[in-house]
């Protein structure tokens, strides 16, 4: 199957073709892939991201689906590339990994049936759909800072074409221990259903990007923590986490929290039903 990366080649952002262990431009020059410089392999105008669609997280919090998905949007200036970091204020503590596949719009697409949706779809690439919970008591609707803040959407490593999403596994991995295992046989609502039901309304544009779900067991990180996202022949998005220098200013605003809803989320929605805090993490 094709796969397409962007990296920087001497100084330029390139498109390039995936051969084997290397990227080819092209003009003809190669790098090799472990040596790129990746950037986020497309260029969306808006990226959309479905609540909940694994069965096995939608048991996890011992919820009830809705009829229909729900969505929540991502500013394409949370965008962050393989091997790119992923920043957590210092005064925050419940920055969580959400292991996902990714849709890539190729064409305009409107008012499409999901039988049709495949045609408009150029491919697929892996997200890691991170949020900061800390702000969940305040943006639990939209999900703008949780889900929004910068560099809390990984995409890559690459497009991949031709690629068949039925019964494909989804693997994160937090310092090589395996964190998240699901399939996408396990979604609700599959790729060109999610396509069909956004585009009924809005308009999705060449390189715009839907997040599919992501399966049970989401759970915070640390600074110093290397997260992989694993799918089955897509590849493997690597990204580390850093602390970051300023703390979210204080004195005006939604500060950070750490209330139940918050700890309920972060540790995967059993915490409040047991009545037990978890201990505090820094």
């Amino acid at each position: 199957m094709p796969e397409y990366r962007r990296i920087l080649l001497d100084g330029a952002c390139v498109q390039v073709r995936r051969d084997g262990d290397d990227l080819v431009a092209p003009d003809g020059r190669t790098v090799p892939a472990a040596d790129a410089v990746h950037l986020p392999p497309v260029q969306p105008t808006k990226i959309i991201a479905v609540h909940l669609n694994h069965r096995s997280r939608v048991e996890e919090f011992r919820a009830k689906l809705p009829a229909a998905p729900t969505y929540f949007h991502k500013p394409i200036s949370a965008l962050v590339g393989h091997r790119g970091a992923v920043v957590r204020p210092p005064n925050c503590q419940y920055l969580n990994y959400e292991g996902e596949v990714a849709i890539v719009i190729g064409r305009a697409c409107r008012n499409v049936s999901p039988q049709q949706a495949g045609e408009y779809i150029a491919g697929y690439t892996i997200a890691n759909d991170f949020g900061l919970h800390d702000f969940r008591d305040t943006d639990a609707g939209s999900m703008l800072r949780v889900k929004g803040s910068d560099t809390m959407a990984p995409l890559g490593p690459g497009l991949v074409t031709g690629w068949d999403f039925r019964g494909k596994r989804l693997r994160t991995y937090v310092n090589g221990a395996v964190a998240q295992d699901g399939s996408t046989d396990e979604m609700e609502w599959d790729m060109h259903y999610l396509v069909a039901d956004i585009a009924r309304t809005i308009t999705l544009l060449p390189g715009d990007v839907l997040l599919s779900g992501t399966p049970a067991n989401s759970r915070p990180v640390q600074p110093g923590d290397v997260v992989e996202v694993e799918v089955e022949g897509l590849g493997r998005l690597v990204n580390h986490v850093v602390a970051g220098p300023v703390p979210v200013p204080a004195g005006y605003g939604a500060q950070p929290t750490a209330s139940e809803e918050v700890i309920s989320t972060a540790f995967g929605g059993d915490w409040e039903f047991r009545g037990i805090r978890p201990p505090a993490r820094t």
